[in-house]
């Protein structure tokens, strides 16, 4: 479980790619903190570190989360937020996220609002359905609130400190970013759908 707050924007440093998945090896100030075994959320996606090594460790990406994530298109020397699984001490600052993509939105543009930037990403119907107003929602693993719900898109505004230390500093129109939308919401709808 992680809280959409990233610890550090890592590097790609390599991505092998094989008719299996692809393996993806990060470079991040967070090497020494990962164990082999450890949950990391890289955009959003948790994998478990399979091997770490001086300033890097080594995640598989299986076909799943290639499929739902914008994880089979990273290159190496790309930028990707990364964070480390919580610990029952942490606060929860963001909230809470578990690394499991719903799916992929596309930056439709971006807009000044004072010292914010409003960013517009256009969704698929089956994410949209658990955005509300003022609700919760991840991007890239980055915890958001929502700030405006258009018809097929929403709106988030974007403080400077979240545009530097994330890569939603970089994204630009037709950026496909990685969507988690509040695990609460869809509890909910299953339970008053029975």
């Amino acid at each position: 479980m992680f809280t959409g707050l990233v610890a550090d924007l890592g590097t790609v440093a390599a991505v092998d790619a094989t008719d299996d998945g692809v393996r993806l090896r990060l470079q991040t100030v967070l090497a020494g903190e990962i164990g082999e075994g450890d949950s990391v959320a890289v955009n959003g996606v948790c994998l478990t570190a399979t091997e770490v090594s001086g300033d890097a460790f080594a995640a598989d990406v299986m076909h799943e989360s290639l499929r739902r994530s914008s994880l089979g298109a990273i290159r190496a020397g790309s930028s990707v937020n990364l964070e480390l699984a919580m610990r029952p001490s942490d606060r929860l600052g963001g909230h809470i996220v578990q690394g499991h993509v719903d799916g992929i939105g596309t930056v439709r543009g971006a807009r000044e609002d004072g010292f914010s930037t409003v960013v517009t990403i256009a969704a698929p119907g089956d994410v949209l359905r658990y955005v509300v107003e003022k609700g919760s929602i991840a991007v890239n693993g980055v915890s958001l609130t929502v700030s405006a719900l258009l018809d097929d898109a929403f709106e988030v505004s974007l403080i400077p400190e979240t545009l530097e230390r994330t890569t939603l500093g970089q994204v630009e129109p037709g950026s496909v970013v990685n969507l988690e939308v509040d695990v609460l919401a869809k509890y909910v709808e299953k339970l008053v759908a029975r």
